[in-house]
């Protein structure tokens, strides 16, 4: 059997894709927003186009709670920690989502076996890549986002708060309005310092220190360490940011979460 070959797509004239360009080279996270609304209609359409995104066996295994109730806003900006880009006009909840899929399978006297690791990473997937086309499409619309990575650390508080059922977690909350700000641009890791060819590079100890300097070098990243005291940039991370107890404390508090998310 012979297949039809399909047509390339066009490739985007010059002009575009200098703008899709730098776009991607200059994007950065929005903290601050104005208390224009965004339009219903306009989210909608966002979401529709992200719902176009790579799913795991087509099966879309996610779901977006929104949040924009300014008295709901606050209640979710708490549980993440009131950080400034919570106060942004839209919340979106994205979550990895097996419930309604299972239920599907469960309507349909279709033995469901999700209530697993391997299903819980599957979902988490789908929801990772949704959530980031919601961030790329929601950008180029010119509205400014933020990715609140609190929604895991607090995932069963928020959980409840949104009463999401079982097999069904929060992955990421998206901060989404008009920009009061441009947001500031961020340091980002060379290519060597990632991208492996064939099988991965096994970096000596010089060239990790190295591949790091990109980052202890930037001046926020110093302003960073000094304010706090340390001696250097990865201190901050391990020992301020992001500690032992601080990880091991959320990690336990999840694990018990999710084995009764099962049932």
């Amino acid at each position: 059997m012979r297949y039809k070959k399909f047509k390339k797509i066009a490739p985007m004239g010059k002009f575009i894709e200098e703008r899709v360009r730098n776009y991607f080279s200059n994007r950065r996270s929005v903290r601050k927003f104005s208390d224009e609304d965004v339009d219903p209609k306009l989210l909608d359409d966002i979401l529709l186009q992200a719902s176009k995104a790579p799913t795991c066996g087509n099966m879309q295994l996610y779901s977006v709670v929104v949040t924009r109730d300014a008295e709901r806003r606050a209640g979710l900006s708490e549980l993440h920690f009131s950080q400034p880009a919570s106060k942004a006009p839209v919340l979106l909840t994205v979550c990895a989502d097996f419930d309604r899929f299972t239920r599907w399978c469960e309507l349909s006297d279709a033995d469901a076996a999700y209530d697993n690791f391997l299903s819980l990473t599957s979902a988490f997937a789908d929801a990772v890549i949704l959530a980031q086309q919601i961030v790329t499409i929601a950008e180029l619309h010119g509205l400014g986002t933020c990715w609140l990575g609190t929604a895991i650390y607090n995932a069963p508080a928020i959980s409840e708060y949104l009463e999401l059922p079982r097999l069904t977690m929060p992955v990421a909350c998206l901060a989404i309005g008009w920009p009061a700000e441009e947001g500031t641009p961020t340091e980002r890791l060379d290519l060597k310092a990632f991208v492996h060819e064939e099988r991965y590079r096994a970096d000596s100890d010089a060239e990790i220190l190295d591949l790091y300097k990109v980052k202890e070098d930037y001046p926020a990243n110093r302003g960073f360490v000094a304010e706090n005291g340390k001696r250097n940039l990865a201190q901050v991370f391990a020992e301020v940011r992001y500690p032992r107890a601080m990880n091991e404390e959320f990690s336990a508090r999840l694990l018990e979460w999710l084995q009764g998310k099962r049932r």
